[in-house]
């Protein structure tokens, strides 16, 4: 194709140079908003009289036309093309002839990708929250069926106090739950439109730039025309609450590794999302946990990308902009197929409560609670964490365990102590008094999952 820019220079560019310049092997994902975009342009400029409306008609129809035919598949996207701006726009003029040449007017390629490309992210937000919900409620119901499920938790990758499995599994939904919210703020920011900045420094036509935003569902329009065309925070910003959720994935798929190893073996991964090994027979792997763990850090170099690539632009657009979309692409598509992966492989994961509950019983998780106890007698805190620490160490000398300490034993130390001790330091007894809010106690996790579920209902 001829360049529609040829003027100034003759547009001979050499094949590598064109290669090199185009943009069409990945901006044409966005041919849709490109098309809206376009129709909602040519309907502002007949509204304002700045082109006839049987122009606008038979631009609006020609464009539609293209986009009807490009879904049918009845039109190919030309790879030869510089970007699916041009492409379209050259399409348009082909079948309807100089008509199609006016609907440029009073815009610039730099407002039109700007326009582009925030339409299109807004999409892909969209998408990404549901599929964030999809993750959340499949956790929520997991946790549902665990609520009285004992598991040690931990710290310092240590056995450290009992909560449920139930509890571990919301905290991860509050973490998603929040990233929700991070998506839908920054939506918010990004929905504001640059259509009728142009270049940088808007057009002498008098056009109507809210008119264009309400019809293309923004709030409102970017009100600096040099700040519509070259900033790309909301990029950025995108990509960093997707690297935060992807942070998430990451964790949990670390967890989800370690629990459905032979050491652990609080899980079991479902067939359908782990694979074998090519020369061991017994292993069942959790290459989708692992691929998660990966590709967050395919995520974080995007975001590593796109700040690079901003970091010492001058205003207004530059060339190195279009740098901005494979990255912003890639990042999008790589939460997406993660999400669906964790959705898939938590709602099919078996939990082994009967492994749980041995590792819960070892470890002398329940020390604290022994603490508490003493407390509770009168025992300063500082003293009762001193004297259950010495208990401790003597139940591991003699290869006892808090429940199988003699209160004999537990009188050498505190003449507070009696057979209520017993109970206190009982497993289910530790979490099932854990009353505080947030904590694993059966009411607050019912109080938990509530909460999800209101929130998937917004």
């Amino acid at each position: 194709m001829s360049k529609m820019w040829a003027g100034r220079t003759a547009g001979n560019t050499s094949k590598i140079a064109d290669d090199f310049n185009s943009s069409i092997s990945f901006d044409s994902k966005m041919y849709e908003e490109d098309i809206s975009g376009s129709i909602v342009h040519a309907a502002m400029l007949a509204k304002k009289g700045i082109i006839s409306t049987a122009e606008a008609n038979s631009i609006i129809d020609g464009l539609s036309g293209i986009l009807s035919d490009l879904e049918s598949g009845a039109l190919e996207i030309d790879a030869t093309s510089e970007d699916i701006h041009m492409f379209v726009e050259q399409v348009l003029t082909e079948r309807i002839g100089e008509t199609g040449k006016k609907l440029h007017t009073a815009r610039s390629r730099n407002d039109q990708v700007a326009l582009d490309i925030r339409m299109y992210l807004k999409k892909e937000i969209d998408q990404i929250v549901s599929k964030i919900k999809t993750l959340i409620e499949a956790l929520s119901e997991k946790a549902e069926e665990n609520k009285t499920t004992i598991m040690p938790g931990y710290t310092h990758l240590q056995r450290a106090q009992p909560i449920t499995f139930a509890h571990h599994l919301l905290a991860y939904a509050m973490m998603l739950m929040r990233d929700v919210d991070r998506l839908l703020s920054c939506r918010a920011r990004m929905n504001y439109s640059p259509i009728g900045a142009c270049a940088l420094a808007g057009t002498t036509y008098k056009t109507d730039r809210a008119y264009e935003a309400e019809q293309l569902d923004f709030d409102g329009i970017c009100e600096n025309s040099l700040d519509a065309v070259s900033d790309r925070d909301f990029i950025v910003e995108l990509l960093s609450d997707l690297s935060i959720m992807m942070m998430h994935l990451s964790r949990l798929s670390e967890e989800i590794i370690l629990w459905s190893s032979w050491e652990f073996k609080f899980i079991e991964l479902s067939d359908s999302f782990t694979t074998g090994s090519s020369i061991m027979p017994q292993k069942k792997n959790p290459d989708m946990a692992e691929l998660v763990r990966g590709k967050t850090g395919r995520v974080y170099g995007d975001l590593m990308g796109i700040l690079t690539v901003l970091k010492g632009l001058p205003l207004a657009y530059n060339k190195d902009m279009q740098e901005d979309k494979e990255g912003a692409f890639d990042a999008c598509d790589t939460a997406k197929i993660c999400l669906d992966v964790f959705s898939g492989m938590i709602k099919t994961m078996t939990v082994n409560t009967d492994k749980m509950a041995a590792a819960a019983s070892g470890g002398f998780i329940n020390a604290t609670d022994l603490a508490d106890y003493l407390v509770k007698k009168g025992m300063p805190f500082r003293s009762a964490y001193k004297q259950s620490g010495l208990i401790v160490a003597d139940c591991i000398n003699k290869g006892l365990t808090l429940e199988t300490y003699p209160l004999q034993s537990y009188k050498q130390f505190s003449e507070l102590i009696d057979e209520s001790i017993y109970e206190a330091v009982d497993i289910k007894t530790c979490v099932e008094k854990r009353i505080s809010e947030g904590g694993p106690g059966i009411k607050s996790v019912e109080k938990q999952i509530k909460l999800v579920k209101e929130f998937l209902k917004k």
